[in-house]
């Protein structure tokens, strides 16, 4: 979700304007997913290299986050969407990680949708958290490095217990996927568009989808195959 900041700075604002106008984004894009079929949607809301942003900024997005947290958990409850963290909680102040269990706690039940939120999450950091689960396990239980497979090194993954995505959406002009679930986007289709964050509404993500929708998905096959 790129731009909040320069969305803000094209109009005079601070930074801190262009994040709560993306928090706006959000919320009307969540809402629009299970409309469209959408179970599954997660959003890169914190990355592990946003703790390099200046300290005040960075404080100002997880308070921001905090808030909107708090604000809204009923709404999504009562939506029927279940909220779910996916990152590092280490460097995450205590009130905000208590915020994130009770949400992940009220919502836990609900099945229209599965909102996955990226918190101090990073591909890397993922794979590697990941590395080190599958080394434990070989010590504890004696078994050989060479009987890791793809599965079970998938299996100790942040998000191993839900298919990869089909659709990645980068807004903000950039082309890239800057450290976002690195193992999952092995064929997932990559959609960039130059849209800002805050301007991303329930029509750019039509487009999206119907970009989606045009695509020959093939996993490395022919399509007479795939067909």
């Amino acid at each position: 979700m790129d731009g909040n900041g320069r969305w803000a700075g094209k109009r005079g604002l601070a930074r801190a304007a262009g994040h709560r106008e993306g928090g706006n984004a959000v919320e009307r894009i969540v809402y629009a997913a299970p409309a469209r079929g959408i179970r599954r949607l997660t959003l890169f809301a914190f990355s592990s290299e946003n703790w390099n942003r200046p300290e005040s900024e960075v404080q100002v997005l997880l308070e921001l986050f905090r808030r909107s947290l708090r604000r809204n958990v009923e709404r999504l409850h009562a939506n029927n969407v279940r909220l779910r963290f996916v990152g590092s909680r280490a460097k995450l102040s205590t009130p905000l990680i208590h915020e994130m269990d009770a949400a992940e706690k009220r919502t836990a039940s609900n099945d229209a949708i599965d909102l996955f939120i990226a918190i101090d999450y990073g591909g890397r950091w993922d794979i590697v958290q990941a590395a080190r689960e599958c080394a434990r396990d070989c010590v504890e239980s004696g078994t050989s490095p060479d009987d890791i497979s793809e599965s079970t090194f998938e299996s100790r993954l942040a998000l191993a217990d839900v298919p990869s995505p089909d659709l990645f959406i980068r807004t903000g002009g950039e082309r890239r996927i800057s450290n976002f679930l690195l193992w999952y986007l092995a064929y997932s289709e990559l959609y960039f568009c130059d849209e800002l964050w805050p301007d991303f509404n329930v029509e750019s993500f039509d487009r999206a989808l119907a970009w989606f929708e045009s695509r020959d998905r093939r996993y490395g096959r022919i399509s007479a195959v795939v067909s």
